[in-house]
């Protein structure tokens, strides 16, 4: 089937930075509650706000934003979004609905919209699907808004869940699904969403980093570790933005099914979120900590989350281009290995074993390519 193609729209970019707010609400809410119930309160809250993101994201192109009713439904998504993220602060205290009601309005409504103006009946039928999906989750948040905050995260979790498996699994239905090849889509349009949503987190993590940095004494210690944390950002961005990135547009512009790779592409934005939230929450703490003896958990955090990070892109370039992804999964394991005695470590240290790590990582990517190409990305 053609595939139209246009450029991403500048509505778009602007819709894509009211989300790059919740990356620092959620830093600074596991950075707060700095256990595993707060970690479980920032994973909720993460897959609640990159499930607005990608479900917005997905619908706003299958319907075309140059038409007037999408950009209405972009515009009023972006709105509920900034009181959304802004409500993560307190979600999990004294006051829930800030963040729960907009994180519905933002996902049925426009869910409704879809499943009544798509274009042709197979769409229509998946938004259909989409709102049975929601119809399971919504009680579950609204539950969890109105119970005690200690009871809280098993309603939401619950909620949570289900909307994650939705989304992974493109929301099928009792004897029908989404057949994902008969669908019309602008597919590199998407990709290009996801690519600059990337740079978009990555950017707001150096911002994280530079606001962190400004909360602290500016000595040659605390100097050289923010040197460190951004050499680390900088590897970050260099293990995607290179030849991976030419292995994945290359297989999407030849496979038989292009909109299952943006689908794949899409759930991975999840574990790329988690990893970065992660990162910087131990940036946060390891700077505030930097004459420490010990590192503690801040340096188990700062080596989990670029860990995660790569796990997510490993397990993706697998599914798509075939490719083993040894190279990634070996910096997994050191990124693990380091992590697991990071706690006893001083903060310095880790820093130096994350950049260690990262740069080898990031020049063996970037060198010749192998005859067996297959087995090194």
């Amino acid at each position: 089937m053609p595939r139209a193609h246009r450029d991403v729209s500048p509505l778009e970019l602007f819709f894509d930075l009211v989300f790059v707010l919740a990356i620092g609400r959620l830093t600074h809410h596991l950075v707060d509650h700095l256990s595993w119930l707060g970690a479980a309160e920032t994973l909720v809250a993460l897959i609640a706000v990159c499930g607005v993101w990608t479900f917005t994201s997905f619908e706003i192109t299958l319907l075309d934003i140059d038409r007037g009713a999408t950009r209405i439904v972009a515009i009023a998504v972006m709105g509920l979004g900034l009181f959304m993220n802004a409500g993560i602060t307190h979600a999990f205290a004294e006051n829930p609905w800030l963040f729960v009601v907009p994180m519905l309005l933002a996902l049925v409504g426009p869910g409704c919209y879809a499943a009544a103006t798509a274009p042709n009946p197979d769409l229509r039928g998946h938004f259909v699907r989409v709102l049975v999906w929601f119809a399971m989750s919504t009680p579950l948040w609204v539950i969890g808004a109105a119970v005690s905050p200690e009871k809280r995260i098993w309603w939401w979790g619950a909620a949570a869940v289900i909307d994650l498996l939705g989304t992974w699994t493109a929301h099928p239905t009792p004897g029908r699904s989404t057949r994902t090849e008969r669908l019309s889509f602008d597919v590199d349009h998407m990709l290009e969403r996801m690519r600059l949503f990337l740079i978009i987190l990555l950017g707001e993590t150096v911002l994280t980093l530079g606001g962190v940095l400004a909360e602290h004494t500016p000595d040659t210690l605390t100097l050289l570790v923010a040197v460190g944390a951004f050499l680390a950002l900088v590897c970050l961005w260099a293990i995607y933005f290179g030849r991976a990135e030419h292995a994945v547009m290359s297989h999407v512009a030849t496979t038989a099914d292009p909109l299952r790779s943006v689908h794949r592409g899409m759930n991975v934005i999840y574990g790329v979120l988690a990893g970065l939230v992660v990162f910087a929450a131990g940036i946060d703490l390891v700077l505030a900590h930097v004459h420490d003896g010990r590192a503690g958990a801040g340096g188990v955090l700062v080596l989990a989350g670029p860990a995660l990070y790569l796990l997510s892109q490993a397990v993706y370039f697998r599914l798509e281009t075939g490719r083993s992804g040894l190279a990634r999964s070996v910096g997994v394991v050191a990124l693990a290995v380091a992590a697991a005695v990071a706690f006893w470590l001083p903060p310095a240290a880790v820093i130096a074993v994350l950049v260690l790590i990262l740069v080898l990582l990031t020049v063996h990517l970037a060198g010749p390519r192998r005859a067996e190409g297959a087995v090194s990305g």
